[in-house]
C-alpha cells in the first residue's frame, strides 16, 4: 500500500484524508492519494495567481519557454517506464498502451515547444497616421479537469499548449486514476517549471471540481468528460463569462461500403472499439455496413472477436478491464437493454468467466435499430453496434442520427464517395480508410453534444490565448 500526495505550488502536499485507488483487473485497493480540500484549492489558486502576476512565463523570451517545454518532454520520457507500470495498476490498460500514453504526453510537449516562439500577431494597415497591430496574451489561470481513461496524455494535451502560451495551470485529476498523472508534475519540477505554474489536485468532482469551475480567479476552463458534468461546468462558467474548451464524448460511426478493404477494416475495428476496453471518447462504437456485404462482415467480426484474449493489462491481453464496478454495471446494462430493444446479440454481452476484476466480454450486436439506445447513447465499453444500410444517402443519414458529433469514418475505395461523405458528416474529424488516422498534429474536437473548441494541432494553441489590438495615432 503506497500513499501519494497532491502537487500544489511546487510542493508535494499531504491531506487530512485520502482517496483509495483500485486495480480494476483485481478490484483490490493498492494505493491511496491525499484527498484535496477546498483549502488546497485556494492554495493552488493563490500560487497560480502569484506566478501569473510575477510574469515569469509571460515575459520570458519565447525561445526560453520553448526550451522549458523540451526539457519537460525529456523528463517525461525519462520516467515513462515507472509511470507506465503505475498506469497499468490504476487504469487496467495494457503495459504497451500505457507506455504509448507517456510517449504521446512527451510528444505534446515537444510539439508545443516548437510553437512557443511562433505565437505571432499581425500588423493592420489603417493609413499613414496610424500604427495598428495585434498581440496574443495568455488568459492567466487555466483550470483543466482531466478524465480517467487517458489521464497522462489528456493532461499533457491541454497543459503543454497552455504553458507554451504563458498560462499557469491547475489540473483536477480523476479520482479513479490519480497516480500516474503525478509523474507529469515530477517531470515539470525537474525541468525547472516555476512554482505555481502547475498544480495537480485529486479531489472529488462535486466538491473540488465544482469549486474550481466556479472560482472567481479562474480565467479559462478545459474539460474532457461526460455531458452532464460538462453542462454543470458551463453553467458555472457562464456566470462569469469564462471561456471554455469542452470535449464531451461521442457515438461515432464507421460507414463501410461494399468496395472497402475488409482486411484493413478489421484492423481498424480492433483498435477502434476494443482498444482500452472501448473506453475512448472517439471509439468506433457504431458500424454502418452496406447490406450486400453485411453477412460476410458480421461473420469475420465474430471470428475475430471470439479470438481476442481477455485478461489483465500487465500481460498485454487484447481486452482489459473497464475502469470500475460502476462502469462494468453501466456497460452490462446497455447490453441487456439492447437485447430488450430488438438487437441481435452476436457475441459477448456479459462478464467473462474466471476473471476477478471489472471485465466485460468483447461484445457485438447486429441489426441494431437507429431508435435503440445502444445506437444513440455512449456506452464507453467494448461494445460494437452494427446496422445495415442500402443507399449512400441512408448511410450518411444514419451516421448523423445522434446528438453527438465527435468523429466518423468512411471505408471505401471510391475517393469521390469518400470526399462527398467528408462534407456531409456532422463531426469534428473524419477518418478515411483507417480509424485513428492522424496524431498530435491534427485538431480534435466535436459538434453537438460532443462539445466545442479544439485540442491538438496548431489550432489548439489559440484556445489558450486572447487577442489584444493596439492602435496608435501618430501625431
Amino acid at each position: 500500500m503506497s500513499e501519494w500526495r497532491n502537487f500544489i505550488g511546487g510542493k508535494w502536499v499531504a491531506g487530512s484524508s485520502s482517496i483509495n485507488v483500485e486495480n480494476p483487473a483485481t478490484g483490490e485497493v493498492f494505493a491511496s492519494i491525499a484527498k484535496a480540500s477546498l483549502d488546497d484549492l485556494e492554495m493552488a489558486v493563490s500560487a497560480a495567481r502569484k506566478c501569473v502576476n510575477s510574469r515569469q512565463l509571460i515575459d520570458c523570451k519565447p525561445a526560453e519557454r520553448s526550451a522549458l517545454l523540451y526539457r519537460i518532454a525529456a523528463e517525461i520520457r525519462a520516467i515513462s517506464q515507472q509511470g507506465s507500470e503505475l498506469a497499468v495498476l490504476e487504469n487496467g490498460k495494457r503495459l504497451s498502451d500505457a507506455q504509448n500514453e507517456f510517449n504521446e504526453a512527451a510528444r505534446y510537449f515537444e510539439y508545443y515547444a516548437g510553437m512557443a516562439d511562433k505565437i505571432e500577431g499581425v500588423s493592420i494597415p489603417l493609413g499613414r497616421d496610424y500604427i495598428d497591430y495585434t498581440v496574443y496574451e495568455p488568459f492567466g489561470i487555466s483550470a483543466q479537469i482531466v478524465p480517467w481513461n487517458f489521464p497522462v496524455s489528456i493532461c499533457a494535451r491541454s497543459l503543454a499548449p497552455a504553458l507554451a502560451a504563458g498560462n499557469a495551470v491547475i489540473v483536477k485529476s480523476p479520482e479513479l486514476t490519480p497516480l500516474a498523472i503525478t509523474w507529469i508534475a515530477t517531470a515539470c519540477q525537474r525541468a525547472g517549471l516555476p512554482d505555481g505554474a502547475l498544480s495537480i489536485l485529486c479531489g472529488t468532482g462535486p466538491e473540488v471540481g465544482a469549486a474550481l469551475a466556479a472560482h472567481r480567479d479562474i480565467n479559462q476552463i478545459v474539460f474532457t468528460g461526460s455531458v452532464p458534468t460538462g453542462r454543470a461546468i458551463l453553467h458555472a462558467a457562464a456566470e462569469r463569462a469564462v471561456p471554455c474548451v469542452m470535449e464531451l464524448g461521442g457515438k461515432s460511426a464507421a460507414v463501410v461500403f461494399d468496395d472497402a478493404d475488409l482486411d484493413q477494416l478489421m484492423d481498424s475495428i480492433h483498435w477502434g472499439i476494443f482498444f482500452n476496453a472501448g473506453q475512448v471518447c472517439s471509439a468506433m462504437s457504431r458500424l454502418l455496413v452496406e447490406r450486400s456485404i453485411y453477412d460476410e462482415l458480421v461473420e469475420r467480426i465474430t471470428v475475430f472477436t471470439n479470438g481476442l484474449k481477455i485478461g489483465p493489462g500487465i500481460d498485454n491481453n487484447d481486452i482489459t478491464p473497464v475502469m470500475s464496478a460502476t462502469q462494468q454495471k453501466r456497460v452490462l446494462h446497455y447490453c441487456d437493454q439492447a437485447k430488450q430493444q430488438g438487437a441481435t446479440l452476436i457475441t459477448g454481452g456479459k462478464k467473462p468467466a474466471g476473471q476477478k476484476g471489472y471485465f466485460v466480454e468483447p461484445t457485438v450486436f447486429g441489426n441494431v435499430s437507429p431508435d435503440s439506445d445502444i445506437f444513440k447513447q455512449e456506452v464507453f465499453g467494448p461494445v460494437l453496434a452494427i446496422t445495415p444500410f442500402d443507399t449512400e444517402q441512408q448511410a450518411w443519414d444514419l451516421a448523423n442520427a445522434t446528438e453527438y458529433g465527435l468523429v466518423a469514418g468512411i471505408f471505401s475505395s471510391n475517393i469521390n464517395r469518400c470526399l462527398r461523405g467528408t462534407k456531409l458528416l456532422r463531426v469534428g474529424q473524419v477518418f478515411v480508410n483507417e480509424w485513428y488516422a492522424g496524431g498530435v498534429e491534427t485538431p480534435f474536437g466535436g459538434t453537438g453534444l460532443s462539445g466545442f473548441g479544439r485540442e491538438k494541432g496548431q489550432e489548439a494553441l489559440y484556445s489558450y490565448v486572447q487577442t489584444k489590438n493596439i492602435a496608435i495615432k501618430i501625431r
